[in-house]
């Protein structure tokens, strides 16, 4: 790790010192080597200064190339990880940063909310016609808001040139079917990776081995699921807590692994119901064991969970307050002459439409978790009321945000002051130095997901199955521990997977597609994703934020047909991060001329 980590920081300083004057191929470019390097050198351009990972190479070379052939002088400022690419990005030290985005809700309203609208989790924009664009759509069915997310598209895009869109990339996974089932590891278009189905090739192994896997971070953002929304977490934090419904390999919202047994949808959109199960308990650990607490995840852990994850001040730097402000109320019913009363969107009343595939029917409605019995007809429901009619709601409760924490727990973890939290003395729940060996370990974490994390290094975070959680049904975890590694370095995870130190790689490089076809050991699997790569403009203090002309002009110098063949067709046009989810018809296409006229008006401008 060590030796990879300055190799790392050692080719940074080359990149950096030589101009980046790494040229794509030929072919792609439309350069040879010796005019790559030329071009990048060029100081009689606009110059342009690009913000990027180095691990995004072969992105940055081909940006290079396209901006300088388009009469840009482009700097670099290349960081070696997320942190510092965050770092430098909120300091605003960057023109355009390489961004990428992944709508890993499987609905349009994620994709841009957080992103574009004013006041989002991530958003540097400001714009009251992009604002209400992504609120009239949010109310409106597939059938209806695909005119409004074009009319959003275009705004967004071609009339103000907030972003550059670059692709779609594939979802891809490789995994050792020597070691393990194939099948077994799901490949979903937004869910991140579900743990407990994955088993060894030889089941017997599955209480006794270690299942090793890898992800690039090493940095957790948070383990209290509402502080963090990026690729350090998402999948951790969706094994941790379990959530009211899930989404399928293929987008569908389903009860099917989740804390419902059923929900429904009252008639006009704005009620929803949830009957909960009673076979998960929270999981603790002890001497860096996982523990079943015996304490049952309920209704009241879900009224709690929810509303603190709707409400942007229940936390210091809540990261996900956005996906949950529809949220009006969350409450458990307790009448079950109430689930009479209401009637579903499917014709029947509430009550039938829970009592669906049940093997008891409801006989009583109780408020305390502890008095629930499923297979005695007890139950907790719980009802969400939005604040207006909001159909994609249920798409946000299957993300890992809306994990079910323990009230209990958090509470008494999170005894601080929001107001005047104090990072340098005050621990919250889920911080990742409670779980990082030393002097600082003190593991409060309470999981209501099929994992928990017990304790994690620079080297990797280490998982075990938690005892409490669907005992004895076909989501019970199958693979009793996990090690997850930490390794930044493509080429290193994916020797790691051909010697057999790990069993399986997410999110294969495309370039490296090859190397695993050829591997007779390895089964490689793709599908098109819902991430999407971008440009996203600085919006304060730069050229480009106050001129649309120099904006466009970067636009359009874009081209995806190269980028399309630097990567053998293994990545898809994009015009936003709404691409792989509505067919909008809007198309961008390089235009040369177009950028010439573009510069010619900014710099007369000027």
């Amino acid at each position: 790790m060590k030796l990879r980590h300055v190799i790392s920081l050692l080719l940074v300083f080359a990149i950096v010192l030589s101009g980046c004057s790494v040229a794509t191929k030929s072919e792609v470019a439309g350069n040879t080597e010796s005019q790559a390097e030329e071009t990048a050198t060029n100081t009689n351009g606009v110059e342009i200064e690009l913000l990027a990972q180095t691990a995004s190479e072969s992105d940055v070379n081909i940006i290079r190339d396209q901006l300088t052939k388009n009469g840009f002088n482009v700097k670099l400022n290349l960081q070696p990880d997320y942190g510092g690419f965050t770092a430098q990005k909120d300091a605003g030290n960057y023109d355009i940063a390489l961004s990428s985005w992944t709508t890993v809700t499987g609905n349009p309203d994620y994709a841009v909310r957080s992103l574009f609208k004013t006041g989002g989790d991530y958003s540097i924009l400001a714009d009251s016609d992009v604002d209400a664009l992504v609120d009239e759509a949010s109310t409106q069915t597939p059938e209806q808001y695909t005119e409004t997310y074009k009319k959003l598209e275009q705004r967004l895009v071609f009339d103000k040139a907030y972003i550059a869109p670059l692709y779609i990339s594939l979802k891809s996974q490789a995994i050792n079917k020597d070691i393990l089932q194939p099948e077994s590891v799901h490949l979903s278009k937004s869910r991140a990776l579900a743990w407990e189905h994955i088993t060894f090739a030889d089941s017997s192994k599955n209480a006794k081995d270690p299942l090793v896997i890898t992800q690039t971070a090493s940095t957790l953002t948070s383990l209290d699921p509402i502080k963090g929304n990026d690729g350090s977490i998402n999948t951790i934090n969706t094994n941790m807590y379990v959530r009211l419904i899930n989404l399928t390999d293929d987008d569908k919202i389903t009860s099917d692994g989740s804390l419902s047994r059923n929900f429904t949808i009252a008639d006009g959109n704005s009620e929803y119901y949830f009957i909960l199960r009673d076979d998960i308990n929270f999981a603790k650990v002890t001497d860096k064991k996982a523990v079943d607490t015996g304490e049952r995840v309920g209704a009241d852990d879900v009224v709690f969970s929810l509303n603190r994850a709707k409400n942007k001040d229940s936390v210091p730097d809540h990261r996900t307050f956005s996906l949950h402000e529809h949220i009006k109320d969350v409450e458990v019913v307790t009448d079950v002459a109430a689930l009479d009363a209401v009637k579903s969107n499917d014709g029947g009343s509430v009550r039938e439409a829970l009592e669906k595939g049940l093997d008891s029917r409801i006989t009583q409605l109780v408020a305390d978790k502890k008095q629930a019995n499923n297979a005695e007809g007890k139950y907790q429901v719980v009802k969400l009321t939005t604040t207006e009619p909001f159909p994609q709601v249920l798409n946000y409760l299957g993300h890992q945000s809306a994990g079910i924490v323990s009230k209990k727990q958090v509470e008494s973890i999170n005894t601080y002051d929001v107001a005047s939290f104090d990072v340098n003395k005050d621990i919250p729940y889920g911080d990742q130095n409670t779980v990082t060996e030393g002097d600082k370990y003190n593991n409060t974490l309470y999981a209501s997901g099929p994992y928990i994390l017990t304790f994690k290094n620079d080297y990797e975070a280490v998982f075990q199955k938690n005892p409490g959680y669907m005992k004895g049904t076909e989501n019970e975890p199958k693979i009793s521990d996990i090690s997850l590694r930490f390794i930044a370095d493509a080429d290193s995870a994916l020797s790691a997977l051909r010697s057999g130190e790990i069993y399986y790689y997410y999110n294969v490089p495309e370039t490296k597609y090859n190397v695993v076809k050829g591997d007779s050991k390895l089964v490689l699997n793709t599908i098109p994703s819902n991430a999407v790569a971008y440009l996203l403009f600085n919006t304060k203090g730069r050229a480009v934020s106050d001129s649309e002309d120099l904006r466009k002009a970067v636009l359009y110098s874009i081209n995806q047909d190269e980028i399309q063949q630097f990567y053998e067709g293994n990545k898809l046009k994009a015009v936003s991060t709404l691409s792989p989810l509505v067919e909008t018809g809007n198309e961008l296409k390089a235009d040369p001329a177009k950028v010439k006229e573009l510069l010619a008006s900014y710099n007369s401008s000027k």
